[in-house]
C-alpha cells in the first residue's frame, strides 16, 4: 500500500508492530523517526484499529506537534479530528481545563510563564519580609520547579538542614499565593495533570478507556513526573509507542532521566526494542567519527548508524594558536565555502559555551558576514552584557538616562518606582538629566539615589588611568554585578559572559579603531575618541550590524544543546579542548563526562555533508587566558575519518595513554603527575611554555603544586604577570580553585 512505501525493514517493522505491542524504538541521529511516529498513527488509523479519539501522541515542542499534525492531514483523506496531539504542558492545560472542579482550580485560571513565575516569587518574598540576599528569587524559583518535577510537594521535599526547610516554607507562601489568584505556573502544570489522575479514579478510568495507543517522542527527554504521568494514562492497557535515543540524552540539567528508557521496558513487559539505524542525513565518515565516540559510554542500549551515501568527506580537524586564530580559520573557509556557492544559512558554528561565541561573532562582524544566533541573543544584547555596557556608558557620561534607569536600582540598592517618579520629575522641573537631579530627591529615597551617584563617580576616579580591559574588570567588581551573578543559582552562563567582556575590550584594544578615510585617502579620524568610548561605540554597531531577520541568508550560531534536532550542509564545531568540551565541572563525575560526550555526538550528527572540528592552545575565557590540550574526545575519533589541516602535536596513542592513565588511576598524585607530564610535554604551546616568574619561584602549566589547605594540584593555566600573576589549578580534594600566585605560598613539586 501506497501509505507504507519507501520504508525500510526496521521503520516498516515499527510502522506495522501488532498494535497490542508495546514498542521502544532506539531512533538514531537522521533515521527518520519523525516520519515513523507519523505513519504508525495513520497506519493505526488506517487499519480501524484505533479511532482518532483513541490517539494521544506527545511532543517535546509545540513546532514538532504542528509538523506532527500536518503530516497526518497530509497522508489521510480526512483531517482526524479527535486526537490528541501536544505537547507535555499542551496535553496537561487541555485535562485541566476539562476538569477545573475536580482539580480544584478556576475555570479561567491562567497561565504563569518563567519571568511571570519569578516575579511572582519576589512578591511573596517582599510581602513576607523574607531577605531575598540570602533566599535569592532565582534559587526559589529553582526549588519550586526542581520539587514539582520530582513529583513532591513542599512538605514531602527532604530539608536536612535549617536553609532547605526555609526555601520548603517560601515554595508554600508561593503556592498560597498561587491558588489565591487561580494562576499556575508550568511544573503545576503537570503536577496538578498526575495528582488528578493518581487521586481520582473515575478521570483516570475515562482516559485510560479513551487513549488505547499512546505515542512519545523525545522518550530519552523526559523527566520522573512524565514517565509517571504516562504511566497512569497506560494502566488500563494502552499500548505505548515510545521512541527516542539514548545517545542524545543531553538534558540532565532539565531533569531529563535517560533511565526512562530502562524503566519502559522493565514496567511494559514484552516490550518490543527495534533499532532504527540506517542514517539518510550523513555521509559515512561523519557517522563513522560518531559510532567511535559514542561506544565509550557504558550502559547503552546499543545502536551503530550507517548509511548508504557512501564515506564523503573525511572530518576536518585544525588546531589553532589561539581563540582568535581559531575564530579566522573559521572565517577563512565559510569564505571559501560561500564562493563555492554554499548557501550562508547552511552552515552553522557550534561551541559548548555561550561566552565562546563571541570571539565568532567578532570575526564575522568585521568580515562583514551576516549571522544570526539561533536560540538566543548576541552577544552585546545578552542581558547581563547590556547591564555591564550601561555601568560603562555612565562611567562615559553620567547624563545618559537610559544607561541610568537601568541600572539604578540593578543590582537592587532600595530605589522603587515612587522614588524614581520623584527623580523624574525633579529633573523635569530642573531641566537636567537623572543624573543632574538626583540632590533634589529628599528622603531614604533620595540617599540611596545619591549613594548609586557616589559609586559612578568613584568608579570613574579611580578607573581614569587604567587600560580598557582593566578599566572593565573594575567595574565588573565593584558595580556588583559580579557578585550578584555569583550568588544566582542559574547565573553561570550570565557570569561567564560578563567576564567575556574583558577579551573583547582587549581585543578592541590590540586591534586599535578602523581609520576612516576621505577620497584622496587621508585619515579623518587622527584624534580617536577615548577608549572606553571608542569601545562602547563599537559594542553598539556589533550589536546592530549584519543583523538578520527570519529567512535571511545567514550564518547560523548556536550552542551544541540548542543544535538539538537540526542539520545543515556544514558544521563547525569549536572550542573541542579539555577543560571546555568536556566541561572541567564533568571531569571527574563519570556520568557528567558521558553525558558531555553524548552532547559532542548530537554535534557531530548535525552535519550533513562537512564537519570540521577545531580547537586552541590558548583562549581567552571569562576573562582569563587559558592553555589549553585537545578534547579527550578527539584522541576517541577513527584515525582514518580524519584530515588534519594543521600538524598533529603529538600522536593520538601517546595522548590518550597519559590522559587515560591519569584519569583512570586510583591513586590522585600519581595520576596527577602524569596528567602534569602529559600537559608540560606539549612543545607546540609556546605560552603555556614560557610559564610565569613570581619572586624566585616559576611556575608552568602542567606543573605539579602543594598548597597548605587544598593539597596537591595541577596548574591547567596561567595570567598576568609578578605579584599580580594568577594561576587556575585542579586540586584532587578541592576541585579547581584561581589563586594569586603573590600569596598563595605555593610549593612546586618535582614532576
Amino acid at each position: 500500500m501506497a501509505l507504507l512505501d519507501h520504508l525500510n525493514p526496521e521503520q516498516l517493522a515499527a510502522v506495522t508492530l501488532p498494535p497490542e505491542r508495546h514498542a521502544l524504538v532506539l531512533a538514531g541521529a537522521g533515521s527518520g523517526k519523525t516520519r515513523v511516529l507519523t505513519l504508525r498513527m495513520a497506519w493505526l488509523l488506517q487499519q480501524g484499529y484505533v479511532g482518532p479519539a483513541g490517539i494521544l501522541a506527545v511532543t517535546f515542542t509545540n513546532k514538532a506537534a504542528r509538523e506532527m499534525l500536518a503530516r497526518m492531514t497530509a497522508l489521510l483523506p480526512l483531517t482526524p479530528r479527535g486526537m490528541w496531539i501536544g505537547t507535555f504542558h499542551g496535553l496537561c492545560n487541555r485535562m485541566l481545563r476539562a476538569h477545573h472542579r475536580t482539580a480544584n482550580l478556576p475555570a479561567t485560571f491562567q497561565i504563569l510563564d518563567m519571568a511571570d513565575q519569578l516575579s511572582a516569587i519576589k512578591r511573596v518574598l517582599k510581602a513576607h519580609q523574607i531577605d531575598d540576599e540570602k533566599y535569592p528569587a532565582k534559587q526559589v524559583q529553582h526549588f519550586v520547579n526542581k520539587a514539582k518535577e520530582d513529583g513532591l510537594r513542599p512538605h514531602q521535599v527532604e530539608a536536612p538542614d535549617s536553609f532547605q526547610r526555609r526555601l520548603a516554607e517560601i515554595a508554600e507562601l508561593y503556592q498560597a499565593q498561587c491558588e489565591r489568584e487561580g494562576v499556575v505556573d508550568f511544573a503545576e502544570l503537570l503536577l496538578r495533570s498526575y495528582e488528578l489522575l493518581r487521586d481520582h479514579t473515575s478521570v483516570r478510568e475515562h482516559y485510560q478507556r479513551r487513549f488505547r495507543h499512546i505515542l512519545v517522542d523525545e522518550f530519552q527527554d523526559t523527566n520522573r513526573l512524565q514517565y509517571l504521568w504516562l504511566c497512569l494514562l497506560a494502566g488500563g492497557g494502552a499500548s505505548v509507542f515510545a521512541v527516542g535515543d539514548d545517545d542524545q540524552s543531553i538534558y540532565a540539567f532539565r531533569g531529563a532521566r535517560v533511565g526512562n528508557m530502562a524503566d519502559f521496558e522493565r514496567d511494559f513487559h514484552e516490550t518490543a526494542r527495534i533499532r532504527l539505524e540506517q542514517n539518510y542525513r550523513s555521509h559515512g565518515h561523519i557517522l563513522d567519527a560518531a559510532n567511535a565516540l559514542i561506544e565509550h559510554n557504558q550502559g547503552r542500549m546499543g545502536k551503530n548508524l550507517w548509511t548508504d551515501r557512501g564515506e564523503g568527506e573525511p572530518v576536518r580537524v585544525y588546531e589553532a594558536p589561539t581563540d582568535s586564530a581559531e575564530a579566522q580559520w573559521v572565517l577563512g573557509e565559510i569564505e571559501s565555502l560561500i564562493q563555492e556557492g554554499w548557501s550562508r544559512r547552511e552552515i552553522a558554528i557550534l561551541y559548548r559555551s555561550n561566552a565562546q561565541s563571541r570571539v565568532l561573532e567578532h570575526a564575522l562582524f568585521r568580515a562583514g558576514i551576516p549571522y544570526k544566533v539561533y536560540g538566543g541573543l548576541r552577544f552585546f544584547e545578552r542581558q547581563e552584557v547590556k547591564h555591564a555596557l550601561a555601568y560603562l556608558r555612565l562611567m562615559e557620561n553620567p547624563h545618559d538616562d537610559t544607561a541610568f534607569l537601568r541600572v539604578v536600582n540593578f543590582p537592587t540598592r532600595g530605589i522603587g518606582a515612587r522614588t524614581l517618579e520623584n527623580l523624574v520629575d525633579a529633573a523635569r522641573l530642573a531641566g537636567s538629566s537623572l543624573y543632574a537631579a538626583v540632590p533634589h530627591v529628599p528622603g531614604k529615597g533620595g540617599s540611596n539615589l545619591a549613594q548609586f551617584v557616589a559609586l559612578i563617580e568613584r568608579m570613574r576616579f579611580e578607573t581614569q588611568s587604567l587600560p580598557l580591559p582593566e578599566l572593565v574588570d573594575h567595574m565588573l567588581d565593584h558595580s556588583g554585578l559580579r557578585a550578584h551573578y555569583e550568588k544566582e543559582k542559574d547565573g553561570s552562563d550570565r557570569l561567564e559572559n560578563l567576564n567575556e567582556l574583558i577579551p573583547a575590550a582587549t581585543v578592541f584594544v590590540d586591534e586599535g579603531p578602523t581609520p576612516e578615510l576621505d577620497a584622496d585617502g587621508e585619515v579623518l579620524n587622527a584624534d580617536a575618541l577615548p577608549a572606553l568610548a571608542a569601545f562602547l561605540s563599537h559594542a553598539a554597531l556589533e550589536a546592530g550590524d549584519n543583523q538578520a531577520s527570519e529567512g535571511d541568508d545567514a550564518i547560523q550560531l548556536m550552542t551544541i544543546h540548542a543544535s538539538k534536532g537540526l542539520e545543515f550542509q556544514a558544521v563547525f564545531l569549536t572550542g573541542v579542548e579539555e577543560g571546555l568540551f568536556p566541561h572541567e565541572n564533568s571531569l571527574l563525575d563519570e556520568a557528567g563526562l558521558e553525558e558531555e560526550r553524548r552532547l559532542m555526538y548530537v554535534a557531530i550528527t548535525r552535519a550533513r555533508e562537512r564537519l570540521y572540528i577545531s580547537f586552541a592552545q590558548a583562549r581567552m575565557l571569562h576573562g582569563q587566558t587559558r592553555y589549553s590540550i585537545r578534547s579527550r574526545f578527539l584522541e576517541e575519533l577513527p584515525e582514518g575519518s580524519l584530515k588534519w589541516l594543521s600538524p598533529r602535536t603529538r600522536s593520538f596513542d601517546e595522548g590518550a595513554a597519559l590522559r587515560a592513565a591519569a584519569w583512570a588511576d586510583s591513586d590522585w598524585s600519581g595520576a596527577a603527575s602524569r596528567l602534569g607530564q602529559a600537559r608540560a610535554s606539549q612543545p607546540t604551546n609556546p605560552l603555556a611554555a614560557q610559564g610565569i616568574q613570581v619572586g624566585e619561584q616559576h611556575f608552568k602549566v602542567g606543573q605539579n603544586v602543594q598548597h597548605d589547605r587544598f593539597g596537591e594540584g595541577v596548574i591547567l593555566a596561567l595570567q598576568g604577570s609578578g605579584q599580580q600573576a594568577q594561576a587556575q589549578i585542579r586540586f584532587a580534594a578541592a576541585g579547581t580553585k584561581t589563586l594569586a600566585l603573590g600569596v598563595a605560598k605555593l610549593v612546586t613539586l618535582d614532576i
